[in-house]
């Protein structure tokens, strides 16, 4: 059974000083392949030489690169031009993470809705997928969008969060939608146990977003509270619950469909091998 994380945050400090022993635990735990996400210039930079540092083969690691919309105000007349070339690295195989949060407000709404132009520009210019971003902003989100839509491959709301209407105007735009641990947390997540129901196949993904959202439901919980893609299971094993699917059935269409959105190639799973030696 392979699954595949689409949304790590690798360059996070607190991963990226354990990050061989991490991914080494998440491949024995069937995770065999992972996307580390790219949040501002720097963290997709750093992000794609972890892919080559540790995926000699380049297999397993893939990455995004974007400026996530806390970082809006940082975007400049260079950035253009250091995200295009970024994007035209073979292991970035998204743009993002980019889009709306009208909830914290870190950087200006208009700024964040012109970086959010700009990221979906180069994504139709380079015909790549992306990787979006939304809190409290879904209406202005999709409004954007629309005008992107016909003209991109493929984007995805990664972390999806947000109630009924959200989810059904998303796929109604063809979008994928990402399902993170929120789902594991019994105080603010269970609304979407009737929702993932409703996610067709082909259109759902997994992901840790690691660090951060340990699923609540996991037991025993890590003594340092920080969550990490060999956890993805816990997410496979809750959203399977609430579709009513078997584990395997869950992780074989939503790995295929990862698979498919990112372009990735096959990894042959050597595990029963090395057991039958």
């Amino acid at each position: 059974m392979q699954l595949i994380d689409i949304g790590v945050n690798l360059t996070h400090p607190s991963l990226a000083e354990q990050a061989e022993a991490l991914l080494a635990r998440a491949y024995a735990a069937g995770v065999c392949q992972l996307l580390l996400t790219g949040t501002s210039l720097e963290q997709s930079e750093q992000a794609l030489e972890l892919c080559r540092q540790l995926d000699e083969n380049g297999q397993r690691l893939f990455s995004t690169a974007g400026i996530h919309p806390h970082d809006a105000s940082s975007w400049n007349a260079d950035s253009a031009k250091q995200l295009q070339a970024l994007l035209r690295e073979p292991q970035v195989r998204a743009v993002g993470e980019c889009g709306l949060d009208f909830n914290r407000d870190f950087s200006p709404r208009p700024q964040q809705e012109k970086v959010l132009e700009e990221h979906l520009a180069l994504a139709v210019d380079l015909q790549l997928p992306v990787f979006l971003h939304e809190r409290d902003a879904d209406q202005r989100l999709l409004e954007i969008l629309r005008d992107y839509r016909d003209r991109l491959p493929a984007a995805v709301v990664h972390c999806f969060t947000g109630e009924k209407r959200a989810l059904f105007n998303y796929l109604d735009l063809d979008l994928h939608i990402g399902i993170t641990g929120w789902i594991c947390d019994e105080r603010r997540g269970t609304h979407l146990h009737p929702l993932v129901r409703e996610i067709p196949v082909g259109r759902l993904m997994l992901e840790t977003d690691s660090p951060f959202l340990l699923p609540r439901s996991l037991r025993p919980k890590p003594k340092n509270g920080r969550n990490e893609p060999a956890f993805l299971t816990e997410v496979l094993r809750e959203v399977a619950l609430h579709r009513n699917e078997s584990l395997e059935t869950l992780a074989a269409h939503s790995t295929a469909c990862a698979r498919q959105f990112f372009s990735l190639p096959v990894v042959v799973d050597t595990t029963a091998e090395r057991e039958d030696n």
